[in-house]
């Protein structure tokens, strides 16, 4: 992981968002990659192109239950005058060795088996009589099929095509085609196709471990008991479930209490386990803001460890931020404000682009669009600031959900999209079109 790159760092700067992600993304870098077991590498995304070794199918097979003919043997059969075929034999799935198909012979086969020498369509079960001697099956007269092993003959009740319910050997993908591209995120879909084709392992970028901790005394954790002046801990649980959805492999530390040095220990103690650390609270300006403390003392640029900056942002909601490496390894983490809202916000505006360009990933942004905005009365936004407004994204449509304090939190749950109100703007009609951030 390479170091930050120079910063124009002062207490007086005002950082844009668009130079604070830069920051972020400069300095981050993609994991290297490792060979996985195929199971194992679901999530990560695909560092080389995979070529196709072998068709698939590899043969030509059946896509139904029922006999392997030759076309000219049921031509013009109905039920008045079926086909009366010798059925030579049958075909299973995984069969070997496969007796030929000759003049007035059928073989009984089975979806997936291979079509067999002289064949050169299959007949559904459906159009004969299953070899039993009565009417068509599922017919009245037909009520079972011949047992594996009784050939006999077999009365065919309808024509067939030439390669009628065969699957042609390299009808999927054929040698040699490029089965799967670089930067690829390996889903089930993806797995199953490498297993297709063969494939054991796969060389990957692994999914990014994050290591997700709030900060703040006042913090309790779900199902205990509230005191007085306390909260339940939010913010690690969404930020934990925001990095599980980004794609990484995300651990949940319980919160801190407001103690520097208990922090600065625990921040070492989780560095064996991170790729990136991301903190929430403790980044403006209070008394009590731990983060600052414990992390700006950690290193400088030409210190072991990196160091973190602490700057301001033209953003709303979502000034105080925090972004560095620590440890000897130079783990990126960045320091979130600990509102719940300026927390989500600043996640999906820096973090996770941050864990997807850790994936490999190219496009690491969530997708932008232009929307109208669905709104009662006019939106405000503070003027030199990039405002970011929870909304919610339908046919083109956005509309305000809640109002713009950071702490709502039900009005968060209720959204599936950002409405970006630039910084020269300071008044939003409604109708007008606005810039959306979709978060799903």
């Amino acid at each position: 992981m390479s170091s930050a790159a120079p910063r124009p760092t002062g207490p007086d700067h005002l950082w844009s968002v668009d130079e604070h992600l830069e920051d972020v993304l400069t300095t981050v870098r993609p994991l290297d990659p490792i060979e996985l077991n195929l199971l194992d590498a679901q999530g990560c995304v695909l560092v080389d192109d995979v070529m196709v070794p072998v068709s698939l199918p590899p043969f030509d097979n059946s896509s139904m239950d029922g006999y392997a003919v030759r076309v000219t043997d049921v031509a013009g059969a109905s039920e008045e005058y079926p086909a009366v075929l010798e059925v030579v034999g049958d075909v299973a799935a995984g069969a070997a060795d496969l007796a030929p198909v000759g003049p007035g012979q059928a073989a009984r086969i089975m979806t997936g088996a291979p079509l067999p020498p002289g064949a050169e369509t299959v007949v559904p079960v459906e159009w004969t009589d299953g070899g039993l001697g009565g009417g068509p099956v599922g017919g009245m007269r037909a009520r079972s099929l011949a047992p594996e092993g009784a050939f006999g003959q077999v009365r065919v009740y309808r024509p067939a095509v030439a390669r009628a319910h065969v699957r042609a050997q390299g009808s999927d993908v054929r040698a040699g085609d490029r089965a799967l591209e670089a930067g690829t995120v390996l889903g089930p879909p993806q797995i199953a196709l490498l297993a297709a084709i063969g494939r054991g392992t796969v060389r990957v970028r692994p999914r990014p471990r994050v290591v997700v901790m709030s900060t703040g005394s006042e913090l309790v954790q779900p199902d205990e008991a509230l005191g007085k002046g306390q909260i339940y801990d939010s913010n690690s649980f969404a930020l934990t479930a925001a990095a599980r959805d980004a794609g990484a492999i995300a651990y949940r530390v319980g919160a801190v209490a407001d103690d520097a040095e208990i922090l600065r220990s625990t921040v070492e103690d989780q560095l064996v386990r991170a790729d990136l650390m991301v903190t929430s609270g403790g980044v403006s300006v209070g008394a009590y803001d731990v983060v600052k403390e414990a992390l700006s003392s950690v290193g400088d640029e030409d210190g072991p460890g990196g160091g973190v900056d602490f700057r301001r942002l033209a953003m709303q909601p979502g000034k105080p931020q925090g972004f560095g490496t620590v440890g000897p390894d130079h783990v990126p983490l960045l320091a979130l404000p600990g509102n719940p809202v300026s927390s989500y916000v600043s996640f999906e505006l820096f973090v996770r682009p941050a864990i997807r360009t850790l994936m490999g990933l190219t496009d690491v942004h969530r997708p932008r669009t232009r929307a109208t905005l669905a709104a009662d009365k006019a939106l405000t936004s503070p003027e030199g600031r990039r405002q970011f407004l929870r909304g919610a994204y339908a046919d083109g449509e956005v509309r305000p959900v809640g109002g713009s304090g950071s702490h709502l939190i039900a009005a968060l749950a209720q959204a599936d999209a950002l409405i970006v109100v630039p910084e020269d703007t300071t008044s939003v009609e409604p109708g007008a079109e606005v810039e959306v951030v979709l978060l799903v």
